[in-house]
Parts: structure tokens; sequence; C-alpha cells
């Protein structure tokens, strides 16, 4: 019997882990003549294991007590098997796509690099692949909010054709079964063979170690050391809380906070996309600082068309439900663009203008929607706060990623 019990804990700290987040080849001001590569070299690329049953036991400053489903109880075991099957290619209908090629470590276990997910063999998807960062505290899973247990949501990326490609659970799950490096592990940790029930409760422990918090605006909220941010993030959280009322939608508790109600909101952003009138002509940056314009039919001849998206519509077909999309956490921002359920919005900056300007107006539009009458010296304050919710153990988890085998692919 195979045996994961050499995933041992405590092995790294994080001053031993250089800076690992970010995008691969960042492809910031590549619109301008001046761009210059700032790709990162492979050799950087090392991982270390951690304790990651640390951070479900005791999670780091900020964050609540981990909820964990009575019939799922966590152990070091069931998160190793849970992060092998993550990082995992085989699991893909071809063994070449893993949940982890969607959800990548460096880049905020999201996908800096694309606005709406792709997948088996270049598949477009339509939305944007959200963090996985403190995934654990979530209450509705996808941005239609459809899926409300992790154990049961890691069987939509898995059967989805644009995802992972399998047409069946019986064909994951037979994989499984001839793989020799599987061999016992499901029986080691579950006492039972692998199946529907035990595939996602594997994956949906790893998951809940993913938790990243103790970040400077925690160590001067909630560990009271006033020296931990700058007077412009202290400004910026009282905006926050007053004149933006941001907090009504990202919530702060009085010793924790996941920074989201874990609901689903109409925010005018789903209404511009789908009623959006594109030009007849588009401009298409093919070099740095360099621009052709072809027509816009030529696009969907080498695409496919992205179909229309009306978000929780498509869960309840109420009316009312139109354009709701759930709120997000706001841990980890600064890590996770691009920004809305469809990636439309590259920086911080663009997601706070839009706010600022009260979304966009219809007829479902959630009344906490309004103008906010924010000066640019406020619109700064408030992104040098979201900036202050980076989590200290970032880096450490993202070795840990690096680390995980992605499967014999041979």
């Amino acid at each position: 019997m195979t045996s994961l019990n050499s995933f041992a804990a405590g092995e790294i700290s994080n001053t031993q882990i250089p800076q690992l987040h970010g995008a691969g080849d960042d492809k910031t001001g590549y619109e301008t003549k001046y761009y210059t590569t700032k790709s990162k070299a492979l050799t950087t690329r090392v991982g270390k294991k951690t304790d990651l049953l640390s951070l479900i036991k005791q999670p780091p400053l900020g964050l609540p007590n981990v909820p964990i489903p009575a019939n799922n109880p966590i152990s070091v075991e069931k998160i190793a098997l849970g992060r092998k099957l993550f990082y995992d290619r085989r699991l893909s209908l071809n063994s070449t796509f893993s949940c982890a090629m969607c959800h990548v470590p460096e880049q905020g276990f999201t996908h800096n690099e694309l606005a709406t997910a792709v997948g088996l063999e270049g598949r477009s998807g339509r939305r944007n692949s959200p963090t996985l960062f403190n995934i654990a505290y979530a209450e509705k899973l996808f941005h239609d909010g459809r899926e409300d247990t992790l154990e049961q949501q890691v069987w939509g990326p898995l059967l989805a054709h644009n995802e992972m490609g399998n047409p069946s659970p019986g064909v994951v799950l037979r994989k499984i079964r001839t793989l020799n490096d599987y061999n016992g592990l499901f029986e080691n940790v579950f006492n039972k063979p692998v199946n529907m029930e035990t595939l996602g409760m594997a994956l949906a422990t790893y998951q809940r170690s993913l938790n990243s918090a103790n970040s400077p605006f925690d160590q001067w909220y909630f560990g009271h050391n006033d020296a931990a941010v700058t007077p412009s993030v202290k400004r910026g959280f009282k905006l926050f809380r007053g004149k933006a009322n941001c907090i009504a939608c990202h919530t702060v508790n009085n010793d924790s906070a996941v920074f989201t109600d874990h609901k689903l909101h109409n925010t005018g952003h789903g209404f511009s996309v789908s009623t959006y009138q594109r030009p007849k002509k588009q401009r298409l940056l093919v070099a740095p600082g360099q621009y052709i314009e072809i027509d816009s039919d030529l696009f969907d001849s080498v695409s496919e068309k992205k179909p229309n998206d009306v978000g929780l519509y498509e869960i309840t077909e109420d009316p009312a439900d139109r354009w709701k999309y759930k709120t997000p956490t706001l841990r980890n921002i600064s890590l996770t663009a691009p920004y809305m359920h469809d990636g439309a919005f590259k920086t911080l900056e663009e997601v706070v203008n839009f706010y600022n300007h009260g979304g966009t107006p219809n007829e479902e539009l959630d009344p906490l929607i309004k103008p906010l009458g924010l000066t640019p010296n406020e619109i700064q304050d408030i992104l040098a706060f979201l900036n202050s919710l980076t989590g200290s153990n970032v880096d450490e988890l993202i070795a840990d990623g690096f680390a995980a085998p992605v499967g014999d692919t041979q």
C-alpha cells in the first residue's frame, strides 16, 4: 500500500522563500513601444512542502475558524491526496490538464494572463477563474452560486466540456483505478476505494488548506500594530467603511474578516456586457506598441463566440436574478487580477472607478450600487487599503504548489 505520510509538516518558513507570485511572463506595459520583458526564469520556480494542516487548524491572523463538514474530517493524508489530485493532469480526458492550470498557484490561484478560462484543447470559457485563496469560507461556489459545498463543486470542472473534458464520472474514476501511484491511497484515507464521494472529499480538503491572511491590514486592525500600515491605508479603510460603503457587501467582523457577504448582486457590469454593441472594426495589439485594425467579424472565425451570460438567472430562471454574481473575497486581491466575473477589468483602479461611477444602471441594479463621489486622492487611499490585504504566507502556499507532482503523462 502506497503511503502519503511523507507529506511532512513545517518544512519551511516565510523567510526562506523568495517572492514567487505573479505571472511568469508579465505583459504590463505591452501596449507601449517601450515595453521590456519581465519573464521569470524557470530556475526560480522551486517548490517546498509546507504544513497545510496547521492552516486549517489555526488559520492566520484575520481569518475565522475553518468550517469543516462533519462527514469529511481533515487529516494530513487526506490533504496530501487532495493536493496530488489537484495538480494531476491525468484527471482530464486526454491527460494534459489539471485543476492547477486554471487556478495557478503563483497567479493567486486564479489566472492573471487570461480574462476568462481556457480549458482542454484550448476550449474557451466565458468566466474568470475565481481565486482559491480562502475558498474554505465560501458559502456559495462558482460566480453564479450554483454549488454550496467544495465536495460537490469539484465535479463541475472535471465534467465540463470546456474545462477538463471528461464525459462522465465513471471515466475519471476508472482512470484513477488504473494509475499505479494511486494504489491504496483512497483505501488508506477513507477505508474504501475511490468513488465520486471520496474524490470530492479529498480535493475539497486540500482546497480548505489554502488559507492566507496575517496581511499588513490584519496586523494593524486585528493585531493592533499601529505601525503595520501607512496612513493612506487607514484612510482607505475609513472610506471603505464609510463614504464608499464597500463594507455593505465586503463585510468585516470584530475579530475576523472574509470580506464577503456570501450573496449575489447585480452591479450593472453583467448588464453592460450583455447589451454591448461592438464596433465594426477593432484594434488588435500584435507587438509592443504596434496595433492593426481588423474587422470584428474575423474574431468569430478564429475563436469560439462567447455565449450570453445572465448570471444567477441561469440557475433560478427568475427575471429578478438577471446579472447577479457572487461577491468575491477581497483578501489577496492585488494578486488575483483580472477582475469581475468575466475578467473585464485589468486593474483594481478600473474596478474602483466602475463603482465610483455607480456601476451601470439597469432595472435590476442592486440598490446598494450608487455613485460614490470619491476624489482622486480618496481612490488612491482605497487602493492602498486593498493592496494591504495580501497575506504574509502567499509565497509559502505557492512554493508548496510548486512541489506537487503533475502526474506522469507518458
